[in-house]
Formats: C-alpha cells, structure tokens, sequence
C-alpha cells in the first residue's frame, strides 16, 4: 500500500488533512476499480491500466472533496456566514401598493413578487410622518419622542445627544458587514457628505435628475415650492435618478461582493416633484384614473389642533386642486411614479436573482412614511391618520417564511431588532422596537404593542388591529374604529360610550417627550410660554387656517 498525504489550508475555517490509501495493482479491489470506472464513465476518461485507474481514484476522491468544501456554508468564526442584507427605502410612499390595496388600479408587480417571496405586514406604521424624523427613528432605533428629531433637521450627528449613537448600518459594519449605500437612505443627503462614516462605500445621491423648463403645475400657494410639481414632459428611464441610483445597486450585486454585507437602496419617487417616464403615464390614461375616497367637510369633527402639524406648507390643500383642476393629474403622476420606482425595484431584484447570492440574503422593504391625496382635504403628509401613518413593510429571504401576511400592528422602529436576530448579531440593548421574528416565523403570533407615530412635539397616535386614538399637545382627541370606519370619516371621542376605549389606548402614549431640536425649524412645531410656534412663528387663536 503507497500512502499520500494531501495537505490544505482550511475546510470550513478549520485545517485540514486528508489521507489517500493506494493500493498496488496486485492488490487493487474491486470496488475501487469499480468507483474509479464510475469516475472515468462520468468525465468521458478511460484507462486501460491499473496505474490509470488507481490514479483516476485519486483525482475522482479529489474532485469530491473539493466539491463538497465548495458547496459547504462559508464560515465566520466556527458558525455559518452571516447573511448579507438588501435593505430598500422608499420614500413618501402610502399603501397604494398592489399587495396593500390601496388603490384599485396602481400597478407595482415587482413589490407585489417580493411580498410572494416573503411577509408581507399589511397593518404597518411610520414612528412619524416626516421624512428626517422617520428614517431618524429608524436608523437610531429611538422613538422621535425620545430623540426630539421632529422636523427636517438637525442632522443626528449635529445633536449633541446622538453625535455618537450606533445607528443600524454602522452596527451592521461594527459586526463584519461591508455596507454599501446609495439614494436617500437619510434625509436631505446626511450620511452622504464626505466627512460622515455612515457606510463603507457611496453611490449616486437621490434627487431630481431633469426638470422641465417651467413648472407644469404653474404656482403653487405656500412660496410656489419648486418640488411641489407634477406631470408628463416625455422622460425616460434614463432621465430620472433612481434610475442611476438602481443602476450602481445593479452593479454592486453583479460584482458578487464577498459577504456578509449590507446594501442599502433609496429610491426617491413618488416624493414630489412627480415627474415619472412617459411610459408610466401612459399606463394610467388620465380619463380613465379613480380618484381615493373622500369626505367633503372632512375636517368638521377634527380639532384646530390637527391643523398645526401642516399649519403652512407647501403642499396645497385639496380645495386648490379641485380649483385649478389638477387634482386628477396629480393622482395620474403620483400612480406613475410608483409604478417607475416599482421598475427600479424589480431591476434590483432581478440583479440578487442572477448573481447566485439571493439564499444566503435578507431583503427588506419600507416606507418612510405616507401621503395624502385629498383625504382629509389635504395633500402631502405631516398628519397623525392612516393615509399619513401606514406603509409597507416586507421582510424576504432567508429564514423568512414565504407568501404569508399579518395584520398586527408593526413599526418602522421594529426593523433595527429584527434585522439584528435574522443576522445573528449580538441584541443592541436600548431599542425601542420589538424584533418581528416571531411573526416572520408564524404570522398567527400576536403582538403585545400597538404602533405609535408621533407628530412634533407630544402629538400621537396609537393604532391597533382595530382602534386609532390620537391625542395632541393641547390635550385634544380623536377616536375611530378602523374596522368600521377605514378611512376615518368619524371621530368617536365625543361619544360616551367609547371613552373607555379611548382611556385604555391612551396608556401607550409616550410618557416622556423631548422637547424639539429646532434645527432650520422647518416642519416644526413648538409649545413655548403658552404660544404655539409653527416653524419659529407664533400661531394666534384666531389665525385663519391657511389655504382653508
């Protein structure tokens, strides 16, 4: 017997050494003749010899070997390689998602497939509706109440208190992700600017790519914002910026990184201005489009106190889209720029399919918040009701159970935790959100919290399976049965006989609110000696509402 010894450096993290017996021809055995013709049969090899045979042994145990150390898990550390993460933001997106329903003709195949590959939560809540304080609260893992981020600024790193807070994609690097990001993963380009170490590796910004010439919407009330805008000027994919932003994610993924990373994707649309590919447009003929369900005079059995939140923005309320006629127009680009962003979506998706690693990758998808289009009589966002509050939420991919949906209330801030545990990262104490594991294993497994969105300064609402309570600064209240009443057209709090229910959803409110880091000011609201101050003026008792 000729013995050899083959050594190599690692199987599997540990060394290894592997020993090859070799039997003389006088001494061969049938059955390792018989497995070296089974070797040389399955690689089209003959040998007419021993010698050959026992040498075609050798290689064909080499060549099972190597196959199963290559087909064997990548390890880190004695345990199995970590999945790599696919974390896509969207931004100003409501429910208008075919999987969600939330408008009978939006066409978005590619976010409904990722919902098919994992779970879906329809009953899901931004932790406010603003863009900075809602990717704040996210990426922090803090309630706004807690950070006292409310408006569009100050940036996190500007605030002394949270200067040097973990947030979730530096916790991912501190555990052995590369990250990667590109568009608007925060607010406003922070995380993007050369001096912030928010992520190892940058690509193109998120933004308005080509704009037309002159306002399509002509002017606007609220200083005639050049963002708030809307319409077809013959654009094509090309022509937008998520689609440079899709295009870098397209890049990285067919790179195959070596893992475990993380990949985080910002797509701007349908944020204003609605400007979207001509092709999109043409799949929601103008004549043809629903308008969402309204209420006229809403707002009767609201309080004053839900206007202060979008006291004078430069949305335009609803009344001046039905003025100008451009109400239809607007829904029409609000629907095509989801239906652009969805493509977006679906080339990256398409990208982790093709690049061998979509098994081992955790994919999750959000919105930052909602978006009014008529409801309540408004457009834009900054309300505490659900047109403002709900968005999608997705978890796919590995340990992920597959075409099912919940209906348990859910936040954004639930994401940081869940992400942690599908990972296999050390639990981050301090959080505020509550992992979703339990759900994405079985979606029969209920939730002992509701969702809480916090609006500015001590404004909140609590939303359950059935019930949404909200409770402002002064101490005013709504109440509605979102079973019965979906799109919340009766306040409830003045009848007796739901007081209870009221008091018993009032306990989730956040007992302790830190008052607003002003910042620009902008989207912020302050309670200041008896004076309410809409972003740094005082708003008098008998101030008209604006553009009301």
């Amino acid at each position: 017997m000729k013995n050899f010894m083959i050594k190599g450096s690692k199987v599997n993290n540990r060394p290894f050494k592997f020993t090859l017996d070799l039997y003389s021809t006088s001494n061969t055995r049938a059955g390792e003749i018989r497995q070296s013709e089974s070797f040389s049969s399955q690689f089209g090899i003959s040998c007419p010899n021993a010698a050959g045979r026992t040498f075609l042994l050798m290689m064909g145990v080499l060549s099972l070997l190597f196959q199963s150390c290559s087909e064997a898990p990548k390890q880190q550390n004695g345990t199995e390689q970590k999945p790599n993460v696919l974390f896509i933001a969207v931004d100003d997106l409501n429910d208008w998602v075919g999987c969600l329903q939330g408008h009978p003709q939006v066409k978005t195949p590619n976010i409904d497939r990722l919902a098919a590959m994992g779970t879906l939560f329809t009953n899901a809540h931004t932790q406010s509706p603003i863009c900075n304080p809602s990717r704040t609260s996210l990426l922090t893992g803090y309630r706004p109440s807690t950070t006292g981020v409310y408006g569009l600024s100050p940036w996190i790193r500007d605030v002394p208190d949270l200067k040097d807070v973990v947030t979730l994609p530096q916790y991912f690097s501190k555990h052995g992700y590369k990250t990667y990001a590109t568009g608007k993963i925060y607010h406003g380009g922070y995380g993007d600017r050369k001096t912030d170490a928010e992520f190892d590796s940058l690509g193109p910004k998120s933004g308005v790519k080509k704009r037309p010439e002159q306002k399509l919407a002509g002017e606007t009330p609220g200083g005639n914002n050049p963002w708030v805008d809307w319409g077809d000027f013959g654009l094509k994919d090309e022509d937008i910026q998520d689609w440079e932003v899709a295009n870098w994610a397209v890049d990285v993924l067919e790179s195959k990184p070596e893992g475990p990373y993380f990949l985080g994707v910002g797509f701007f649309l349908p944020h204003v201005p609605l400007f979207a590919p001509e092709a999109q447009f043409g799949m929601y003929p103008k004549d043809a489009v629903q308008m969402p369900p309204m209420l006229a005079n809403d707002r009767e059995d609201t309080p004053r106190a839900s206007w202060y939140n979008h006291w004078d923005v430069p949305e335009p309320r609803w009344k001046w889209f039905q003025e100008k006629q451009q109400d239809t127009l607007f829904v029409q680009a609000y629907l095509a720029a989801i239906s652009f962003m969805d493509s977006q979506v679906g080339r990256v998706l398409d990208a982790l399919e093709k690049n061998g690693q979509k098994e081992n990758t955790i994919i999750v998808l959000w919105s930052d918040h909602g978006f009014h289009l008529g409801e309540k009589e408004i457009s834009g966002k900054n309300t505490l009701w659900e047109r403002s509050t709900r968005v999608p939420l997705i978890f796919a991919g590995k340990n992920v159970g597959t075409a099912q949906k919940t209906d348990e209330p859910v936040e954004l801030l639930d994401i940081y935790p869940t992400l942690n545990e599908l990972c296999g990262l050390p639990v981050k104490e301090g959080l505020e959100g509550h992992s979703l594991v339990p759900q994405l294993k079985d979606v029969d497994n209920p939730r002992s919290w509701p969702a809480i969105t916090t609006n500015n300064w001590n404004n909140h609402s609590v939303r359950t399976k059935d019930w949404r309570y909200i409770r402002y600064a002064d101490g005013s209240e709504e109440l509605y049965n979102m079973k019965k009443d979906p799109n919340e057209w009766t306040n409830l709090i003045e009848h007796p006989e739901f007081r209870s229910m009221a008091d018993s959803l009032a306990v989730w409110l956040p007992k302790d609110n830190h008052l607003p880091y002003t910042g620009n000011y902008q989207r912020v609201l302050e309670y200041k000696n008896g004076e309410i101050i809409w972003q740094g003026k005082p708003i008098a008792p008998d101030d008209p509402i604006p553009g009301f």
